[in-house]
């Protein structure tokens, strides 16, 4: 038997989608057509999201997501980082290098949770809450890299964001709403053939918990 779902939830998820796949925003116009709906069914749904914050108006009339929508996602960080946080336990622990899940912010990647190993004499100090373009550096690159799933396993820097710094980071695919990588970090020697297909099966391990 077929499970009953509410249209109007439905819709209201598919307008939020929509205006965040929209930088410059729409107008109610021409979100009933993105929608394929009459546009008073589209009043109705944005006066209702803008009572939660979830929607709002610019200067020129059009819609955009809301900052409520920040709050939600504020929410969503711990849980994430609860799930992530064995996964890169095991890898830092197996690769002797500081292991992150990093998440896209905008066009910034935020550092999200970080895992240090234990047995080492020396590795990197990255900080939870740390913010880098997402051009550059192994973490938002390898983001980037989750947006086409044609393209390499795994993304590899050096010296982009600290001088003598090399990371290996690969894409959480496959997660509907999430942008975000697992990588390492470290000053000294990488084996990339090595390290690279234990970040990506992490990132892989990260995926399957969130599924």
């Amino acid at each position: 038997m077929a499970t009953e779902t509410s249209q109007t939830l439905d819709r209201g998820l598919h307008v939020l989608r929509v205006l965040a796949e929209t930088q410059s925003g729409l107008t109610v116009t021409e979100l009933a057509e993105r929608l394929e709906v009459n546009r008073t069914v589209v009043y109705r749904l944005v006066a209702t999201l803008e009572q939660h914050a979830l929607v709002r108006r610019d200067a020129k009339g059009r819609l955009h997501v809301g900052l409520g929508v920040l709050h939600l996602a504020s929410a969503v960080q711990p849980v994430l980082r609860e799930i992530a946080m064995p996964v890169l336990r095991q890898l830092a622990e197996t690769s002797g290098f500081t292991a992150h899940l990093t998440v896209a912010d905008g066009d910034e990647a935020l550092a999200l949770a970080v895992v240090e190993p234990s047995w080492t004499d020396f590795h990197v100090a990255y900080r939870v809450g740390a913010r880098h373009p997402l051009a550059q550096g192994a973490a938002g690159k390898a983001i980037l890299l989750g947006r086409d799933p044609a393209v390499a396993r795994y993304a590899v820097t050096a010296g982009e964001l600290q001088a003598g710094a090399k990371g290996i980071a690969a894409p959480v695919r496959g997660v509907d709403g999430l942008e975000a990588s697992v990588g390492i970090v470290t000053l000294g020697a990488l084996d990339v053939d090595k390290v690279g297909p234990q970040v990506a099966a992490a990132a892989g391990e990260v995926a399957a918990r969130l599924a």
